[in-house]
């Protein structure tokens, strides 16, 4: 069964997915970092880039977001395109009307220094900014309201023909001209009473934030989704969830109140948690964290999967390890391969992995297996994974490539600093190679010195222990070379790659 963990403490709430123990999904929210997604801005246009299509927005962030003209509405684009047209001079000849379709230039829909209503689609990641929207949306519990794109759209997760019929007439009889919905899964066997509700309120929440705008300062906040807690339990709340589990009474107060308005039925499952032991450690949820950020995660037959993560693409390759099966090695292969896209879809989640991914799976002989993963794995993301994504049939090569939509930071960046030794690339000069570098700038150094009689060179202590063991006489030469003395000096604070040239 399911249950939603929440840890609430003064510094940080950490909030867990679970099904059966094992670790779904898992967020992070605090004062020092507080999250931009869904989030509405009065943005001011700082750069309009008609050569890649994009404009630059200041939203009162460290670094601007940026707009590309696939995320502007098209009602926008035909509204400002049209007044740019009317203030354009008319030409005394009219031209030849050509077939050729001309591409929109973003310069005739947006202008530098003007405000503009935007709101961000995804967080800043690495050294972009963050990315923007005009196309909005406001989440709730049935649906999610598309205040300027006139369309319904229904979860595909709703598989009866005729309730997503039911559905979608509904929301389109209760909905204000110009706007759309996109009715989500919870919808299904819902009240009516209680999706109209849903309607109205993010009707009335979307025209607040459009009387906002017309008051607001430049790159002011004009509205922001509610509180992660109540995010999570709003996104995630149904039959499947056996428990919500708080040990912060007044959260858990909050809770109860929250889902008292929007789903009273499910009141009894919110409970208080009174520590020790702490709840995460309760319930095995540290343990599983510190696992998700290593790069090897083991299968339950022996095998295990390797995640490797650059900016541009993710790569998990499946390994049988140990793992040698009862029948024939095809069977064995198929085992393990079932179970590492099992395992995969679920790392996807609670890493929060997304952009372009390739898993390498293990190469198949039988036809009939390679499709068989692949239906598995459709199956196994449609049901239990938020994010669309796209995945495509096994390669040439034997590798499986797919898309997942990104949101905000994956685990990793949540929870970890760039090393500043290897500055994130996992590995760093050996001794030997530091050692060698360190006497090619000490020998230098002699060089361009004049008269230099004694000097002293201060290093790591490894860096001093493989000196005075396998290069002493290295030293003794410079020595002889330069007429001078040098005294080694082991620095326990130093890294590896520190070295200090002193005059004595």
């Amino acid at each position: 069964m399911k249950k939603i963990i929440i840890d609430k403490n003064h510094w940080q709430t950490r909030i867990a997915i679970t099904i059966d123990g094992r670790l779904q999904n898992i967020y992070f929210d605090s004062q020092a970092a507080r999250s931009l997604e869904r989030s509405y801005f009065k943005g001011i246009i700082t750069k309009v880039l008609p050569g890649i299509q994009t404009a630059f927005v200041d939203i009162g962030q460290d670094k601007a977001g940026f707009l590309h003209i696939s995320e502007i509405d098209r009602e926008l684009a035909i509204e400002r395109i049209t007044e740019y047209t009317e203030k354009e001079p008319k030409s005394e000849k009219p031209k030849t009307r050509k077939r050729t379709r001309t591409p929109i230039d973003i310069g005739k829909i947006l202008k530098e220094n003007e405000p503009i209503l935007i709101q961000v689609s995804k967080e800043p990641i690495y050294e972009k900014g963050a990315k923007l929207t005009t196309c909005f949306t406001l989440p709730g519990r049935f649906i999610v309201l598309m205040p300027n794109i006139p369309r319904v759209g229904v979860s595909k997760k709703i598989a009866n023909r005729e309730e997503r019929i039911k559905l979608k007439e509904l929301v389109q009889k209760n909905l204000p001209e110009g706007m759309g919905a996109i009715i989500r899964t919870t919808s299904e066997n819902a009240k009516i009473k209680d999706i109209i509700q849903d309607i109205k309120y993010l009707v009335l929440t979307w025209k607040m934030i459009q009387n906002k705008f017309t008051t607001a300062k430049p790159t002011e906040r004009l509205h922001k989704d509610l509180p992660l807690s109540l995010q999570v339990v709003r996104d995630y709340l149904d039959d499947d969830v056996e428990e919500i589990v708080i040990n912060n009474q007044e959260e858990q107060k909050q809770i109860y109140k929250f889902i008292r308005n929007i789903a009273p039925e499910f009141t009894h499952k919110v409970k208080l948690y009174k520590e020790p032991p702490p709840i995460f450690e309760r319930y095995e949820i540290e343990a599983q964290i510190e696992q998700a950020l290593e790069k090897k995660v083991s299968l339950r037959s022996g095998g295990s999967l390797i995640i490797e993560t650059t900016e541009a693409m993710t790569v998990i390759d499946v390994n049988t390890g140990k793992f040698v099966g009862k029948k024939t090695l095809e069977d064995t292969i198929l085992k393990t391969n079932l179970e590492a896209a099992e395992e995969s879809a679920r790392q996807l989640r609670l890493r929060n992995i997304g952009g372009l991914i390739v898993i390498d799976f293990i190469d198949m002989a039988v036809s009939a297996h390679r499709q068989q993963l692949i239906r598995t794995f459709e199956k196994i993301l449609k049901e239990k994974d938020k994010f669309q994504s796209v995945v495509l049939k096994v390669s040439e090569f034997g590798l499986v490539q797919m898309t997942r939509k990104r949101s905000g930071k994956t685990l990793i960046q949540q929870l970890t600093d760039t090393c500043p030794c290897c500055s994130g690339s996992g590995m760093i000069k050996s001794k030997q190679t530091e050692t060698y570098e360190i006497l090619r700038k000490l020998k230098r150094s002699l060089q361009e010195g004049k008269n230099v009689k004694s000097l002293e060179l201060h290093v790591n202590r490894e860096i001093f222990e493989y000196i005075t063991s396998k290069e002493y006489n290295s030293i003794l030469q410079l020595e002889k070379n330069f007429g001078c003395s040098i005294t080694m000096v082991e620095e326990k604070n130093f890294a590896l790659n520190r070295y200090k040239i002193e005059k004595t």
